[in-house]
């Protein structure tokens, strides 16, 4: 069952993200006339249009949201907040913005008791699979928890984080997380072509590799590690594979890239101070 709050949402910023989530809301049976984005972009308005979504320039007069989503870059949240800050008194502000904290939000929204969700998403919620780390402000209530849980459970999975600095973690992991996959699909495939395939089927191959992959692993009882012996027989071809990723380190250039992620993460968080 749905609460009220979800059925009063106000997004500002109707970028990608903002899409996929509204997109997931909307799927999951939630009429359109629940939500309102703000957005000055017309390619941003013509989409969501799309799915029946009103998106205007300004702050509408006669949407009356419980729940603000700040899915705005970065760089601009400061402005959006202190333009907005007159609107937002009371609400529950969901912010999807990397590096921007609680204490800022609350600052530039001229209101230190503000209710706050930081959320960091990531790219596959555009196909109903992502997964959203949620960190909440003490003085957020229940109807808030469940609120967000409906909002991000639309996209995908959700996790709850017990610190804000878990959500810089989240980032590093789960954020950035697409892109290391993709870096290695790329790889990947280019091996594939070199051993003659044609690109379509060198992404065929590696598309339902790594999916099948992942679906295994998900439905799976055992850990990462059980599964990968499974799949490898001491002298077989797996064996010889991962021994020349053992000798490359890449393991170790793994954890090194989501520890610079993570450590970008924390600077950007700093700087937006």
């Amino acid at each position: 069952m749905q609460n009220r709050a979800i059925q009063n949402t106000l997004f500002i910023g109707g970028g990608n993200m903002a899409y996929a989530i509204l997109g997931g809301l909307v799927r999951s049976g939630l009429p359109a006339s629940s939500f309102h984005v703000i957005d000055p972009s017309p390619e941003s308005a013509a989409k969501m249009a799309e799915m029946n979504l009103r998106c205007t320039v300004d702050w509408p007069e006669d949407f009356k949201p419980d729940v603000v989503v700040l899915a705005v870059k970065p760089q601009m949240m400061q402005s959006v907040l202190n333009q907005q800050a007159g609107h937002l008194k009371q609400v529950l502000l969901i912010s999807i913005a990397a590096g921007v904290s609680v204490a800022q939000i609350q600052l530039w929204s001229a209101q230190s008791d503000a209710r706050v969700v930081r959320c960091m998403p990531n790219t596959p919620a555009l196909v109903a699979q992502g997964i959203s780390g949620l960190y909440f402000t003490a003085n957020c209530n229940d109807a808030d928890h469940t609120t967000s849980h409906q909002i991000f459970n639309s996209c995908g999975e959700v996790v709850v984080v017990n610190t804000e600095d878990e959500i810089n973690a989240v980032t590093a992991i789960s954020g950035s997380g697409p892109g290391y996959v993709f870096f290695l699909m790329e790889a990947l495939a280019q091996a594939a072509q070199n051993l003659g395939f044609s690109e379509a089927q060198a992404n065929l191959l590696v598309n339902q590799t790594f999916l099948g992959a992942a679906t295994l692993a998900k439905q799976s009882d055992d850990s990462f590690a059980t599964l990968r012996e499974k799949v490898t027989s001491k002298g077989g071809t797996t064996f010889a594979g991962l021994e020349q990723l053992r000798a490359l380190g890449v393991s170790s250039a793994i954890q090194g890239a989501a520890q610079a992620a993570f450590d970008r993460a924390v600077e950007l968080q700093k700087n937006a101070g």
